[in-house]
């Protein structure tokens, strides 16, 4: 009788469950049994590991063979197992030393020629098995950069099954032709999967994209909305944009990303991880450093907003902006039940959802950006009648977006036409991206001095009564504010984000609290009534 065991581990949204691999051979009819909870695509691993050791120049024994992956109460899915399983099998076959296996986590999809191909969720694996006390780990070679950012584990990137068993052996490392020159490499493919990515608006290229030739700078006129994604991004609050086709809506929205600061290293680990659950990493660079950037199709389904799908909940778009921008352009055409689910994770900042097979949680603490035009036809304003809609029509319109959801929502502007005057002007325009940025950064510099030793990092996240009774404004800097709640102008709530707004603003122009100045420009920004004080962020300093 032969035993040996290995590691792996299963993931459980974007957490991993360290997962012992045991193979056990017996005297008897030739048979492999595979048990422990493990879904289809885990099930046909017999026959891609059978076929990836003969392939590779093992034998295959020829006993009854029991593979059971403890503890046998997890689900297991997905092939990542495939390494794990074949060294399992070739230690209880004497052909690898047993010992050398027990402590060594293996992950990686197995070829029927004994390639290994990597498999989504590498990171958080890795980061699973460290936490677990697992110092060394055995990836595919592509990975191996995705698994090195975890510190204190030694990875291992193998190309093949027979490259593994030679370094577990002590053997001679055989060399593995390169693929042609000019190919893609068919073992990128596990990293990706189909019908994701920048054509669908669920990708992470987050500022990267916006370096390449989009500035703030080529935005005409527009200072409200400006001065808008400025406070949102320094202070995290949720915007929407209100405005005719044309206006600049997307514009803005797209070079918000650029604006927020780089991600922390812990930031970057925790968008990295979900990306990579998503497979979505982009091609040759295993980490996410810069704030993503998510803008799903107006069609896009609630699962496909907060995350879910058939068998193994999936990331939504909630999730593929953790730490970014979520942008929902045509908000209106959006499903109610869809827009309503977003309530609970602009909430709390994380996605439960609950499944048969057991509860999947996502982090999604994003900052989400609104666009909608103000009727269908998209002409309806104060200032002119070229809309044809009937006021029925615009009613219903504007009420797809329900009440309780833009109660959550900090900023509100009305985004202008451009005129013919402002298209041709000649000259610099507004402030470069450069210039917002590095007045974010300071503001958000304030800010995490000023919460330094609270769970909390920007004003967004500060709740209401903490507000009130730690971090106080002027004396008589909230009266206007406060005449507007009794007036039913504002809800209690959209009191406390008023107050949220005016500590942003105080942050950006250099202020140690808000004065009267500030509160005027954050209740601007909340209700779109003029209030008498500049608009640009510039004027203020």
């Amino acid at each position: 009788m032969g035993f040996a065991r290995t590691c792996s581990v299963a993931l459980v949204g974007v957490e991993g469950v360290v997962v012992e691999v045991q193979a056990d051979l017996e005297p008897g009819v030739a048979a492999f049994t595979l048990v422990g909870l493990p879904d289809k695509s885990l099930t046909e691993s017999r026959d891609r590991v059978r076929a990836a050791v003969v392939n590779s120049g093992g034998e295959w024994p020829q006993k009854k063979l029991t593979v059971g992956l403890s503890p046998a109460s997890v689900p297991k899915a997905g092939s990542g197992f495939d390494l794990a399983v074949a060294c399992a099998v070739l230690g209880a076959a004497e052909r690898i030393d047993p010992r050398v296996l027990a402590d060594i986590v293996m992950i990686g999809e197995l070829g029927l020629d004994g390639r290994v191909r990597p498999v989504r969720g590498i990171l958080p694996a890795v980061l699973a098995a460290a936490d677990a006390g697992y110092e060394q780990v055995v990836v595919p070679e592509c990975a191996a950069a995705e698994a090195s950012l975890v510190p204190g584990v030694s990875v291992l990137g193998v190309r093949s099954l027979r490259q593994l068993i030679a370094v577990l052996t002590d053997e001679p490392v055989p060399e593995e032709e390169p693929d042609e020159l000019g190919r893609p490499d068919p073992l990128l493919a596990g990293l990706r999967v189909p019908g994701t990515g920048a054509a669908t608006g669920m990708h992470s290229l987050g500022a990267a994209q916006q370096d390449q030739g989009h500035d703030l700078a080529d935005v005409v006129g527009q200072i409200s909305a400006r001065t808008a994604v400025e406070v949102a991004a320094a202070g995290g609050h949720h915007l929407f944009l209100e405005g005719p086709p044309g206006a600049g809506k997307t514009m803005l929205a797209e070079r918000l990303p650029a604006v927020l600061p780089r991600l922390t290293r812990a930031e970057s680990l925790e968008v990295t991880a979900v990306h990579s659950v998503a497979g979505l990493l982009p091609p040759g660079k295993p980490l996410i450093d810069v704030a993503p950037y998510c803008a799903p199709h107006h069609s896009a389904t609630m699962q496909a907003l907060v995350g879910g799908g058939p068998n193994i909940a999936r990331p939504g778009a909630v999730s593929l902006a953790h730490r970014g921008v979520l942008f929902l352009d045509e908000t209106p055409e959006f499903s109610g039940q869809a827009l309503d689910a977003l309530r609970q994770p602009l909430e709390s900042g994380h996605v439960v959802i609950a499944r048969s097979a057991g509860v999947v949680r996502f982090p999604a603490k994003f900052l989400m950006v609104l666009a909608a035009n103000p009727c269908p036809c998209g002409r309806f304003s104060q200032r002119d009648t070229l809309c044809e809609c009937p006021p029925s029509a615009i009613r219903r319109y504007q009420a797809r977006i329900s009440g309780p959801l833009l109660d959550r929502v900090d900023l509100r502007v009305e985004v202008e036409p451009v005129g013919r005057a402002e298209l041709a002007r000649r000259g610099p325009g507004g402030e470069s991206t450069a210039i917002v940025a590095a007045r974010v950064r300071a503001a958000r510099e304030r800010a995490a001095a000023r919460l330094a030793g609270t769970p909390w990092l920007t004003n967004s996240e500060v709740p209401g009564r903490e507000l009130r009774t730690r971090w106080h404004a002027e004396p008589g800097a909230m009266d206007e504010a406060e005449r507007n709640l009794e007036r039913g102008v504002l809800t209690a709530r959209g009191l406390d984000r008023v107050l949220r707004v005016a500590w942003t603003v105080a942050d950006l122009v250099g202020h140690d609290r808000p004065d009267a100045t500030d509160v005027a420009l954050a209740l601007q920004l909340r209700t779109g009534v003029p209030r008498g004080v500049p608009m640009a962020i510039g004027a203020l300093t």
